[in-house]
């Protein structure tokens, strides 16, 4: 907290944190030239060896020579590794479409976002897609490895549903925002084993790799979240609210495989927030019944019946490679420090 001398004015404060704000908007904005700059010289660079090896015999020795060359000449940019070089040229490579780079969703990436889409993906259709929405939900480099790692495009708006038929008009497009199947929960570092109360401990733990995984948009409202009726107490496993289409997501999190009862619980609680919580401003609220497994008709046949727009996805550990779960910490290390959170947490 700044401090001023007694006969500083009084809104020098509100001028400074000003000016914060500005030149803080004012890095950005050089940051984000900079960053444009140097991704137009990249693909210029690989597209220059690209027209060259079309009529030139430049193979790798040339390449080699190519990159100690750029380095002697400019030794304080760090971009032109002999590695980084041969990134250049495949960058060139894959996008090679009439718009210019810097108007492409990866010419609004870093680097390393784009180094991340040559080495992770070999469809340029799923770059595109990946980058895309890289742009959209800014994500860093390690979030884009992990949804590419975990295949978000085919999980996206795969979940069983009634959404268009509850919802007609909006819910194809709502189902691509929260209609996610199965979700990848590697991060609680748990097991096939754990129960809802577990699972919830430790969502709340990871609550922004868990809001992350449901989607982008998605923000906490809370956890067993309580609800009087009447009287009556229920508690919601977790109430989210999705931002982009203005409305409550009740979550009800079952261990198991999806028995049809498990949506008139979540009908119930659903009506329930509609007529408690939402205000006349905001959309429907929906449901998401997360299961541990899933007959596919049995879940159609309780989705037909059900009067609230719900969907049903299950969840899996197993989804990231064995190399990535070992850094991941262990189901005994989130128990441990859930007791140290919650010491009347024995349940666990």
């Amino acid at each position: 907290m700044t401090t001023l001398e007694p006969d500083f004015p009084n809104d020098y404060v509100v001028a400074l944190t000003t000016l914060k704000s500005l030149v803080r908007e004012a890095q950005g904005r050089a940051q984000r030239v900079v960053n444009t700059a140097m991704i137009d010289l990249y693909w210029n660079i690989g597209q220059t060896i690209l027209t060259r090896q079309a009529t030139e015999p430049w193979g790798n020795k040339v390449l080699d020579r190519l990159a100690r060359d750029l380095r002697a000449e400019f030794p304080h940019m760090k971009g032109f590794s002999r590695t980084n070089v041969y990134h250049m040229r495949a960058f060139a490579a894959v996008w090679n479409g009439p718009e210019p780079i810097v108007q492409t969703p990866s010419g609004q990436l870093s680097w390393s976002h784009n180094v991340a889409l040559l080495n992770k993906l070999d469809d340029q259709e799923l770059r595109r897609w990946y980058a895309t929405r890289a742009v959209a939900n800014g994500w860093s480099v390690s979030v884009l490895e992990h949804q590419i790692l975990t295949r978000l495009h085919s999980r996206t708006g795969s979940a069983p549903n009634n959404l268009e038929a509850r919802l007609p008009g909006e819910g194809t497009d709502l189902a691509r925002a929260v209609a996610k199947d199965p979700l990848i929960f590697d991060f609680l570092g748990l097991t096939e084993e754990a129960q809802e109360n577990a699972m919830e401990e430790a969502m709340t733990l990871r609550m922004a790799q868990t809001l992350a995984e449901f989607g982008p948009g998605f923000a906490f409202v809370g956890r067993q979240y309580h609800l009087d009726v009447d009287g009556d107490d229920f508690y919601i496993d977790l109430l989210l609210y999705h931002v982009p289409s203005d409305r409550y997501v009740v979550v009800e999190l079952k261990a198991g495989k999806f028995k049809p009862e498990h949506l008139g619980q979540l009908n119930f609680y659903v009506a329930a927030v509609n007529d408690m919580l939402r205000l006349p401003r905001q959309a429907p609220t929906v449901g998401i019944l997360v299961c541990g497994s899933k007959n596919e008709r049995t879940v159609r046949y309780a989705l037909d019946g059900s009067s609230q727009p719900l969907t049903v996805t299950s969840y899996t550990y197993e989804a990231l490679p064995a190399d990535e779960q070992a850094t991941l910490p262990s189901p005994e290390a989130i128990t441990a420090a859930l007791r140290q959170d919650h010491p009347d947490a024995s349940d666990l």
